[in-house]
């Protein structure tokens, strides 16, 4: 192939005679300039990451490279009474910077880095260890959510009911008053995939406190529960508390942080979701999320309006326009009524990929997307007033071509041929990795699969192997992938798993004190450059209970540097080599103590 110029012509070489005198010179130069900005880049690059690094006077490059990163002994205040219950992305002091518009101010707003807090959340007072699963499902101890306001105000819909110094969960709500069992025993009727396993994985927008998803579980279906930190307080606090997956969000402005096409199901039980308003903009949202032939479920307003609207303080015309409206945007969006009886109506999404062609029409709402927006681009992305059709490329990935539960955790997605490098090979090779890491960290956290550990985190997962290597165990994974990594989110969904995208620069969409089990690997290596490990380290001390592990599987390099802060959190650790001792790499294992703030008036 004949070298050109930037214009296109061939270029004309002279003889390598004439040339030799000034390459010469020109790579003498290039090199000189290229060790100047070496050294400036490597003279700043560990001050962007932690402060306060100790370095020897004389290294050489092999020491540069061997010896651990080492920081001077740190120390964190304890956090005021006041922060108790902190959400630093939504939280409720900074609401009024925001706008009023579709709710936005619920939504994800980070302090800048100058206002982040450098200091242990303590718990509230009188906090216990929890109760531990399954009887969490029904009870927990007032003491660790203190808040009474959704007791008082749904006390007639048996959300839950403060008795002594316990919350319970009747298992009640606004659209199934006589239980949730029996209202998910009607669903089931309706949809018989939630029978067989051809339904895995489910959301439930306005999720109150989760006892929908806790249903499911029982019943072999992992539900990501989703509700805004509002009025209602701790939503989302008391089903994590209950041992139940949930996070905080709402649909408003973004997309929620999860891939398209991937959920079986999704559910709204009068959430209170504005659906036919704004162009349909959070039936788009819901109608990207949901798999090809996916389900979703709406009773409440205006479902089954003919004999509920007196209860709505509406009318019974006012419930049949937004009805008809609402179906009008289903049938366009590829949605066809699947079934229905008395409050329940479900929709399933489309597998015809001639619905979605017809979206191209110009003059047709809502449009079929564009490719301006990658169709699982969705950390801080805007909503849009456009159909996500599922891809061409992609004929196994819809509800009725995925393995039944549980086969499909171990088949290979369609959608690894979307990820650089993936395979089935590759898969197959991460399957048998985490099994052997899996019982080695079973050996070094013997609370690993008991009833010690309910509620566990992946920080920065690629397929989900560590989830996969534990759902025989007695507990449940969020998976999240790093909104700056490589996009394996949807092969996680694939395997009927659940997950989110995440930065860890930022705190996590959750409350304090709701995961028993923190477990990285090697997320420092891989974000070090981008985010400071001291507030890493803090926000897992913000999320993990007192009590609680962390495993921490990291290049030596960084373990020094980690068992120092750690030290400084409260936590307790103990180093431990890697299933195959290798020296470059290393375990940690953390417990983090139960304190109590210095005003606390709780026995010490």
């Amino acid at each position: 192939m004949k070298n050109k110029d930037r214009d296109g012509k061939p270029l004309i070489h002279p003889d390598k005679t004439s040339r030799m005198v000034p390459t010469t010179l020109m790579f003498l130069v290039l090199c000189g300039f290229s060790f100047y900005l070496g050294g400036i880049f490597c003279n700043n690059k560990d001050k962007l990451v932690i402060e306060e690094v100790e370095r020897p006077a004389k290294t050489s490059p092999k020491d540069v490279i061997s010896s651990p990163l080492q920081i001077k002994p740190v120390s964190f205040p304890e956090c005021g009474s006041d922060y108790q219950d902190y959400t630093p992305c939504t939280d409720p002091r900074r609401w009024r910077k925001y706008s009023l518009h579709r709710l936005s101010f619920f939504e994800r707003h980070c302090p800048p880095i100058f206002e982040r807090k450098e200091c242990l959340v303590p718990p509230p007072d009188g906090y216990k260890p929890p109760i531990k699963w399954p009887k969490s499902k029904n009870e927990c101890w007032y003491r660790n959510v203190p808040y009474n306001w959704i007791n008082k105000q749904k006390s007639n819909q048996n959300w839950l009911r403060k008795q002594g110094e316990k919350f319970f969960f009747p298992g009640g709500g606004t659209m199934f008053p006589r239980g949730v069992s029996a209202y998910v025993d009607l669903m089931t009727d309706l949809i018989p995939g939630m029978k067989d396993g051809t339904v895995r994985t489910a959301l439930d927008t306005g999720c109150g406190v989760a006892s929908w998803g806790g249903d499911l579980l029982d019943r072999g279906i992992l539900t990501v529960s989703l509700a805004p930190r509002d009025n209602h307080e701790a939503q989302v606090q008391f089903a994590l508390e209950r041992g139940i997956p949930a996070i905080l969000g709402i649909i408003s402005t973004q997309r929620l942080p999860f891939p398209s096409n991937s959920f079986d199901m999704a559910h709204c039980s009068r959430c209170l979701i504005p659906w036919t308003e704004f162009g349909g903009l959070y039936l788009l949202e819901i109608h990207r999320m949901l798999r090809p032939g996916g389900f979703w479920v709406l009773s409440g307003p205006p479902v089954n309006y003919q004999n509920r609207w007196r209860g709505w303080n509406t009318t019974v015309e006012e419930q049949k326009s937004d009805y008809d409206k609402l179906q009008d945007y289903l049938t366009s969006m590829c949605f066809k009524l699947y079934k229905q009886k008395g409050d329940i109506a479900v929709w399933q999404k489309s597998t015809n990929p001639k619905c979605y062609d017809k979206l191209a029409s110009p003059d047709v709402y809502p449009p079929k997307c564009d490719d301006g927006t990658e169709p699982d681009a969705a950390w801080y992305t805007p909503l849009r007033p456009c159909v996500v059709a599922p891809e061409a490329k992609y004929t196994k990935s819809g509800l009725d071509s995925l393995p039944k539960w549980p086969e499909r955790l171990s088949a290979p997605p369609e959608r690894l041929s979307g990820v650089h490098g993936g395979s089935a090979s590759a898969f197959k090779h991460d399957e048998s990795k985490w099994k052997v890491r899996v019982k080695h960290y079973k050996k070094l956290l013997p609370a690993l699969g008991t009833d010690k550990i309910r509620n566990v985190m992946d920080m920065n997962t690629v397929y989900g192997g560590f989830a996969a290597e534990l759902v025989e165990d007695p507990l449940w994974v969020m998976n999240v992938v790093s909104s700056y990594s490589e996009n394996t989110l949807a092969v996680v969904f694939d395997r009927g798993l659940i997950g989110t995208y995440h930065d860890w620069c930022e705190a996590f969409s959750t409350y304090p004190r709701t995961y028993d089990l923190l477990h990285l690997d090697s997320l420092f290596t891989a974000e070090s450059q981008r985010c400071d490990m001291k507030y890493v380290l803090l926000e897992m001390d913000r999320i993990v209970r007192p009590g609680g592990y962390v495993i921490i599987r990291e290049s030596s390099y960084f373990l020094d540097a980690i068992s120092t802060i750690a030290k400084a959190m409260k936590w307790s650790c103990k180093q431990e080599d890697t299933e195959y001792a290798v020296e470059n790499e290393k375990v940690l294992i953390c417990q983090k103590k139960l304190w109590y703030s210095s005003s606390s008036k709780s026995l010490r």
